[in-house]
């Protein structure tokens, strides 16, 4: 059975954190070009395309070579709109799900991981296509552990671990080791997508990606980072 794999980046209108995010220029291109160049530079990739409900963003996915082939609602593109309805929405307006001969994969592309590698997002894909895998995600080591230097606050407001362990670790180390949930990329079955209301209902394999190319970008200090990034990889 041949493959055919669509990849889809949901860039919203509106945005709290950095109004017009999705448009704001990074390093002299709007964000959402970062997220399209690299799928359309993915040859596992068969079709890129642009989920929003804004004008402006269609305009500016399409100069860049991404189709729009349906708008978003509103009611699915709100600052509290779970994406995982807007990836619904997708998978059943490209009718991913019983088109017979080919085995149809979702990719979801954020357009806020504007670090992301080509081989980020290939590795998704071939990892779901080689497991039996529903969805596949993308993590980093984390930071902090919370076996060993996480913290909550108890009724007394006293100071808790996050994960009581009866073995006390001394070093992180020797804790066990947790990640970071990214936004580089998603790789998905869409019946699956379908079927579920969350990612955790399914088997969730994972690709690891370095912290430099998995950047989120949420602030102006992450706007910063990306920019000052971007200019040392271009300098060599």
């Amino acid at each position: 059975m041949s493959n055919y794999v669509v990849g889809v980046i949901f860039a919203r209108g509106g945005s709290k954190g950095i109004p017009r995010k999705n448009l704001r220029l990074l390093a002299g291109k709007p964000l959402i070009a970062y997220a399209i160049n690299t799928a359309l530079a993915s040859n596992l990739i068969d079709r890129v395309v642009v989920s929003t409900d804004d004008r402006e963003i269609a305009a500016v996915a399409q100069e860049y070579g991404a189709e729009i082939p349906f708008m978003r609602p509103a009611e699915l593109a709100q600052d509290d709109s779970p994406e995982w309805l807007a990836w619904q929405h997708a998978i059943r307006e490209l009718k991913l799900v019983g088109s017979g001969l080919k085995r149809n994969i979702f990719v979801c592309i954020p357009p806020t991981s504007p670090l992301r590698t080509v081989e980020n997002v290939d590795a998704c894909i071939l990892e779901l296509l080689e497991t039996d895998a529903d969805l596949v995600i993308t993590v980093k080591p984390a930071d902090r552990n919370p076996y060993f230097n996480m913290v909550m606050l108890d009724a007394e407001g006293c100071a808790r671990l996050v994960i009581p362990v009866n073995k006390e670790f001394h070093h992180r180390q020797a804790a066990p080791q947790v990640y970071d949930m990214t936004t580089v990329a998603y790789a998905a079955r869409p019946e699956f997508v379908l079927q579920a209301k969350s990612m955790f209902e399914g088997k969730v394999r994972t690709v690891v990606v370095p912290p430099e190319q998995a950047v989120d970008i949420d602030s102006e200090l992450d706007f910063k980072l990306a920019e000052f990034l971007l200019s040392k990889s271009s300098s060599h």
